[in-house]
């Protein structure tokens, strides 16, 4: 976490560590148990700059690859008061281009005072606990007037 910290700011936000227990997607990449960690960063930033983000992220993941195998998986994405994006470097029909490689996925939009997943929402997003950490990281980017999004 030291090197997320250096580069995007003190640490707004942090859940708890949880297991991803939701499918085996990542066991032979990562290993087995798989655990869960999102992080909010204080610092607001323009969603446009995401695609960089990412592929910043990618380099610092595949600077911790042993034996071609990734030993973390970092998903950098932004908050809104609608809604929450995370950046991919894999297509699919439901992303939408944001260059460099790079697309966005909508996993939560907020309605009826809460986040709520869409179909296509990766399943840890979807648990209670996420959707708690995201409504109290809602209120905080509320609280910060004039602030567009939070990481």
């Amino acid at each position: 976490m030291p090197l997320l910290v250096s580069r995007f700011g003190n640490v707004l936000l942090e859940s708890n560590e949880f297991a991803w227990t939701h499918t085996h997607y990542y066991d032979d990449e990562l290993g087995t148990p798989v655990y869960r960690r999102v992080l909010f960063f204080g610092e607001t930033f323009d969603p446009l700059v995401l695609p960089d983000i990412k592929l910043e992220t990618n380099l610092l993941e595949a600077s911790f690859t042993i034996e071609g195998r990734r030993r973390v998986n970092i998903d950098p994405g932004y908050i809104m008061r609608s809604r929450v994006v995370l950046a991919s470097a894999k297509d699919y029909s439901h992303r939408i281009y944001l260059g460099k490689g790079i697309y966005g996925e909508v996993e939560l939009y907020y309605q009826g005072n809460q986040y709520n997943p869409l179909p296509y929402t990766y399943y840890d997003y979807r648990d209670t606990r996420c959707l708690a950490l995201f409504k109290v990281a809602r209120k905080e980017l509320r609280r910060r007037e004039g602030k567009e999004g939070i990481r």
